[in-house]
């Protein structure tokens, strides 16, 4: 008997599923939310900004600088739309983890979102690094569970190499100081034992966060454009003052890097479009 039960629950603990469809789709979900919250059609800003601390939806309420989305059928969250540096941007708050942030952002997908763009609040490994300050992550270890859902097993999940050296590229032309490198996914946060972080130091990883993992392994498994920040803040609470972001909780900061993101990945897209129709015969 024990021997079944084991041998039945072996698929969903070493999956070998991923090229096949899923049942449960976000476009079903989303329409069965419209229908009983009675939302209309209609699309999200093309950029949509995942916000996990929620500062930034805290700081367009407070300066009427963003407006709730009225079509955004999400079940569990609301989405903020506001504008920065002439680029609309939908913000999502409070998508905390790798599990919520990838339903999130599935359903983005799902709504007309063209470029995710995650900044999410990081613990430091690297003591090098001068807080705060921002990465833009090229890669991330998985160590969380939603990454095996889309992808077979590897140590790392990795940022699409183009849009983010586009992404890079903008940065540097915007003069926003981001440093380049990997970090270290963690479903479990209170589980960062001294074991734990030496190993991430000795691999090279810069800092510790909950999301990117996954958000890469979902953008890579449905072709999908996702570029994520980590904004090194803290110490993991091991020195007093820890956890600063500097004026307004860094929301206008994260604000500018998505919209620097944006300029990012519409370059290449245009890049890409261009070389497309210089191919296409005449």
């Amino acid at each position: 008997m024990r021997q079944r039960a084991a041998s039945s629950v072996a698929p969903l603990l070493s999956r070998a599923d991923h090229h096949e469809p899923s049942v449960f789709i976000p476009e079903s979900l989303l329409r069965e939310a419209r229908r009983q919250r009675r939302l209309p059609e209609g699309s999200v800003p093309p950029t949509c900004l995942l916000d996990p601390d929620g500062d930034v939806v805290r700081h367009l309420q407070a300066t009427g600088r963003g407006a709730r989305s009225p079509i955004w059928a999400c079940y569990h969250t609301d989405l903020w739309e506001t504008t920065i540096c002439g680029e609309q941007i939908g913000v999502v708050g409070c998508a905390v983890g790798a599990p919520f942030a990838v339903l999130v952002a599935e359903e983005l997908f799902a709504s007309g979102c063209q470029l995710l763009v995650s900044i999410t609040s990081a613990g430091q490994l690297d003591p090098d690094l001068e807080l705060p300050c921002a990465i833009l992550v090229d890669r991330a270890v998985r160590g969380e569970g939603t990454s095996s859902a889309y992808l077979p097993p590897a140590t790392f999940a990795a940022g699409n190499t183009p849009l983010l050296d586009a992404v890079a590229a903008e940065l540097r032309r915007s003069s926003l100081d981001t440093i380049r490198g990997a970090t270290w996914t963690t479903d479990a946060p209170f589980r960062e034992t001294q074991t734990a972080i030496d190993a991430a130091r000795a691999a090279g990883l810069r800092a510790v966060e909950m999301e990117v993992a996954a958000l890469y392994a979902f953008a890579q498994a449905r072709s999908r454009p996702v570029v994520c920040f980590a904004l090194v803040t803290n110490q993991m609470a091991q020195v007093d003052g820890d956890f600063e972001k500097g004026p307004d909780d860094g929301a206008h900061h994260a604000l500018r890097l998505a919209a620097a993101a944006t300029r990012g990945w519409r370059t290449l897209t245009d890049h890409r479009s261009l070389d497309q129709s210089q191919q296409e015969p005449t």
